[in-house]
């Protein structure tokens, strides 16, 4: 599997009268990112609102993806789960329905017992009862048990343990998840505003949210920097920073979902608990990508 380029965490869209998920939405927006040539998907990641999918839907969306998404394209799926049991049992069931390959963060309830050892041991297991790759998902701002360097050594090493997302937002944890991974070992950045700089460092691409907004231009931002057109690559990257830190970063999901309707995709409402944005937010959201020139014919 060749675990590189921009890979769009994708939304998952709801029916605004049901609360269930809205299948033509979802396969229009998936036809409409592959015209801006993003190299892959996530299905049920952090923007995709997992942790309020059943794992029913988590294989449902995939199913759904899979028609659309050709082969060359990467189908990620997330499948972590709090015990190794059912983490496993959704990655199956996900590769059955499609998947390339799964994005699992560590479990976390039991946060004082999660060691290094206990999350290496659940993701050992995980790579061994998987037949499909296996992606870690470091995302400490809404998981709070970590992936450290060492770990990422060790786990990297894994024949079915393709590479690490790393979300902190950090270059030096990026740094480190870069000196420690094995040969083999991809490191993908989560953070937008970095996927220049996450480039530069040597990491093999980005899972970015900020491409669900404006994914012709993070795929610009890859796309130029391997041509070796830095200036291109730089400039691209200058259009999807702000968004990323005023959209993505501070208004999370809803304001990703708002600014997808602004652009010209679908985006919907969160579910519950989840709240959409208010006026004020959603003026925000606006003048936000007027500035980026993102609403008139530049998603």
């Amino acid at each position: 599997m060749k675990l590189e380029g921009v890979l769009l965490p994708v939304t998952t869209p709801f029916d605004g009268a049901t609360g269930e998920i809205a299948p033509v939405h979802f396969r229009d927006n998936l036809r409409a990112w592959m015209k801006e040539g993003v190299h892959g998907f996530v299905i049920a990641g952090s923007t995709g609102e997992a942790p309020l999918l059943d794992e029913a839907e988590v294989v449902q969306l995939v199913e759904w993806a899979r028609d659309v998404v050709p082969p060359e394209l990467l189908l990620v799926a997330g499948t972590g789960a709090e015990s190794t049991r059912a983490s496993i049992r959704t990655a199956r069931a996900a590769a059955e329905a499609g998947a390339d390959a799964v994005l699992v963060r560590p479990p976390a309830y039991y946060r004082k017992r999660m060691d290094a050892e206990s999350v290496r041991l659940h993701f050992e297991a995980l790579a061994d009862g998987v037949g499909i790759p296996v992606i870690l998902y470091n995302v400490p701002q809404f998981v709070p048990v970590e992936i450290s360097a060492g770990l990422l050594a060790e786990l990297g090493a894994h024949p079915n343990v393709a590479g690490i997302k790393d979300s902190t937002g950090d270059l030096k944890v990026l740094g480190a998840f870069l000196d420690a991974a094995p040969e083999g070992c991809r490191v993908l950045v989560g953070s937008g505003s970095l996927l220049y700089a996450a480039l530069e460092m040597g990491a093999a691409g980005g899972i970015v949210a900020v491409g669900c907004i404006a994914a012709r231009q993070a795929v610009r931002v890859f796309d130029c920097f391997k041509a070796g057109a830095t200036g291109a690559a730089g400039a691209a990257q200058g259009v999807i920073s702000s968004p990323h830190k005023k959209i993505v970063r501070d208004l999370g999901v809803a304001g990703v979902k708002y600014a997808l309707d602004a652009v010209g995709y679908y985006g919907g409402e969160p579910r519950a608990p989840l709240r959409p944005l208010g006026d004020k937010e959603r003026a925000q959201v606006r003048e936000e990508l007027s500035r980026a020139n993102l609403l008139s014919g530049g998603k």
